[in-house]
């Protein structure tokens, strides 16, 4: 078998000569054992403003196997990933993020869960040991939440997991401009295992997923994959509307009764709080729109500027 490895890179100059000098040191040795018959790695530079493109093409300069994409600009993780993906040649190709919190000693174990039939095999976190106490509560949440909005996702998982040849296939076929590969792998189906690991700390350089971005890869996640939070709307809607029903027959009933209607107070705080959520709902609704507008604009995911080692 052909191994293919991509590695999505984003101003990680600090730390990516020491990727590439373990996953060279894994590929030749599984080589060498003959796990696999031949490998390759493809680099794909996410519009790095730091040296690291520079480095990737001196890695390529070296070897025939090293390969390099670079964007023409920052186009993001996911589209990174999927460039290295539909490039890939070979027979199973792994996601691997530049940083080294993810062993790439896994995927020897990766590898032997995919001989056994299976086309993806995912990488798990076995704990969360290493996180803050407010990183682990809200990874915890963003994964409840996924569930609840009937999002099919792996627990823990991250985007370092192996496909097969026949899932690449049917992946060039998916045309999603908002691309969450979290939702779209375990969408596709086939036969699906799990591999366990302790995450390490980043070896060096700085997260490129803070709060912000975490947040909004999250509400990405939930909008592409689940029209839930829109039947929400409409739930909520249909209640706050039973409950104005409620609220006028009280009024008739203390008007009859000669009793004094409330002031403002009774008036004001339904027109705030029903003017708030109508607000609330438009914007959501426009969020879908949004990304319905964006898809049909059949903008390319990524735009590709130079290649080394690579055909287009």
């Amino acid at each position: 078998m052909k191994l293919s490895v991509v590695i999505p890179v984003f101003n990680e100059e600090a730390v990516i000569e020491t990727t590439h000098r373990r996953l060279l040191s894994l590929t030749d040795e599984m080589t060498r054992e003959k796990v696999i018959d031949d490998y390759e790695i493809i680099y794909v530079d996410d519009g790095s403003m730091d040296g690291s493109l520079d480095i990737l093409k001196g890695f390529s300069a070296k070897s025939p196997k090293i390969k390099v994409l670079s964007f023409s600009r920052n186009f993001g993780h996911q589209p990174a990933l999927a460039a290295g993906i539909l490039h890939a040649a070979g027979d199973a190709v792994v996601s691997l993020d530049a940083d080294l919190q993810d062993p790439p000693e896994l995927i020897g174990e990766m590898i032997r869960e995919y001989k056994s039939g299976h086309d993806i095999v995912y990488a798990v976190r076995r704990e969360r040991t290493g996180d803050s106490f407010f990183k682990r509560w809200t990874a915890r949440l963003f994964y409840k939440i996924m569930q609840l909005m009937g999002v099919d996702i792996v627990y823990d998982h991250a985007d370092y997991r192996m496909i097969s040849r026949r899932v690449v296939e049917e992946f060039g076929r998916i045309k999603e401009y908002n691309l969450f590969l979290r939702g779209i792998f375990p969408f596709m189906g086939f036969r699906q295992a799990l591999v366990y690991y302790e995450r390490e700390k980043r070896h060096a350089g700085e997260t490129k997923y803070p709060l912000k971005k975490m947040a909004a890869f999250a509400w990405q996640g939930i909008t592409s994959f689940s029209s839930v939070p829109l039947k929400m709307a409409s739930v909520i809607g249909f209640t706050i509307f039973s409950g104005s029903i409620v609220l006028i027959a009280w009024a008739f009933y203390t008007k009859i009764q000669g009793e004094a209607v409330p002031g403002w107070t009774s008036t004001v705080i339904p027109m705030f709080f029903i003017g708030g959520l109508n607000i609330l709902f438009l914007g959501l609704i426009g969020e879908y729109i949004g990304k319905m507008y964006l898809e049909v604009k059949r903008r390319p995911l990524f735009i590709i500027k130079e290649r080394y080692n690579i055909k287009d």
